[in-house]
């Protein structure tokens, strides 16, 4: 696996219990980034009330109000009293419930992953484009650029907000049988599919596999019980949801990253003092060594015995497959074509002999 060298030497002290064993499917995969929420979203000033204004952020947690996540999320609540917000928290055990209370504006705030929040901003929700952001340093260079007060045009949609964007690290293939080690070899494989991921449904159907619907609280299972043959997830995923389960004995991981997974926090704005979003994103900025630093030790934990290697020559076939399904997401109106342009200058500029970069379409 490749190095991934840090943007900068901002640290925030996070450690992991390596005694401490998995407790629930999804649970610790977002423990990941509670950091990063915290300190996105409850450390902006603002100007102190005898009456804090109470607001509601909504906390996707598969195991609930008892789930890690939310339990951590409570020392918030203190942070929060300090800068005049009563911060109520509801948990969420199906993401889809809490999608829809946001929309109802019964949540002020809410947590979700990137897929779902496509649903609200097509412009964020591309990031997760196939093959459009194929490496960290790329992703890194999206989130710095995103970040900045003159992208704000593009994180504001329908009176949505985008006031956080927490990478969680490039999503793979997993297979319980390593022999299916070319995509040609996916026809006819079930493959679990997040039932709201219209994108992972196209490019299922493109290498003619079948779609096993599947939610972000049941993939793992799906796979490692075998109903499914084939899962896609980051690989900070892999321990918590033990998937080695699924990979084990004769199955591993396609070494070929097809995504960039990721969490966003979303706001209604005019529930918020103005300035919150950008103060927010501003304040994120120098978490995200933590992320890439959680996904790098994750990935540094998986045994090379489960790595499966592209034969010569097949990745850029595979980047080929991508960007034609990629583009077909994008004139279906899935993925924004002003998105995709962006993550096309960022990777050619990081690597300008890129055939790619000569193809005018995107």
């Amino acid at each position: 696996m490749s190095s991934y060298p840090k943007w900068n030497q901002v640290t925030a002290g996070y450690t992991r219990d390596e005694t401490e064993k998995p407790r629930d499917v999804m649970n610790k995969l977002m423990i990941a980034i509670r950091s990063l929420v915290i300190m996105a979203c409850l450390t902006v000033p603002i100007a102190s009330s005898a009456d804090p204004v109470t607001r509601l952020f909504c906390v996707f947690d598969p195991v609930g109000h008892k789930g890690p996540l939310f339990t951590l999320m409570k020392e918030a609540q203190v942070i929060a009293l300090d800068w005049g917000i009563q911060l109520d928290m509801t948990a969420y055990t199906d993401e889809g419930v809490a999608e829809y209370d946001f929309r109802a504006k019964q949540c002020d705030a809410v947590l979700l992953t990137g897929t779902r929040a496509r649903n609200f901003n097509k412009f964020t929700g591309s990031l997760e484009a196939m093959g459009a952001i194929p490496s960290t340093q790329a992703m890194r260079l999206v989130l710095h650029t995103l970040m900045q007060p003159r992208a704000y045009p593009l994180l504001v949609e329908n009176g949505v907000e985008v006031a956080g964007i927490y990478p969680a690290g490039a999503i793979y293939l997993l297979t319980r049988d390593k022999s299916i080690n070319h995509v040609t070899k996916l026809q006819g494989q079930r493959v679990a599919t997040l039932e709201n991921d219209k994108a992972s449904m196209a490019m299922v159907r493109h290498v003619g596999g079948t779609i096993v619907s599947a939610t972000s609280a049941t993939f793992a299972g799906l796979f490692n019980n075998g109903s499914a043959d084939i899962a896609y997830a980051p690989l900070v995923a892999f321990e918590p949801l033990e998937m080695a389960k699924g990979v084990d004995p004769n199955g591993g991981i396609f070494n070929y990253a097809i995504a960039q997974m990721n969490f966003q926090m979303l706001i209604h704005p005019e529930r918020f003092p103005p300035g919150f979003g950008q103060k927010a994103r501003e304040l994120a900025i120098p978490k995200f060594d933590d992320a890439f630093e959680i996904v790098a030790k994750a990935e540094s934990r998986i045994s090379d015995k489960y790595w499966i290697q592209p034969e010569d020559g097949n990745r850029i076939s595979y980047d080929n497959m991508l960007k034609e399904v990629r583009l077909s997401l994008r004139d279906e109106g899935v993925y924004h074509p002003k998105a995709l342009k962006l993550f096309k200058r960022i990777r050619c500029k990081q690597q300008p002999n890129d055939a790619d970069c000569s193809d005018p379409r995107e």
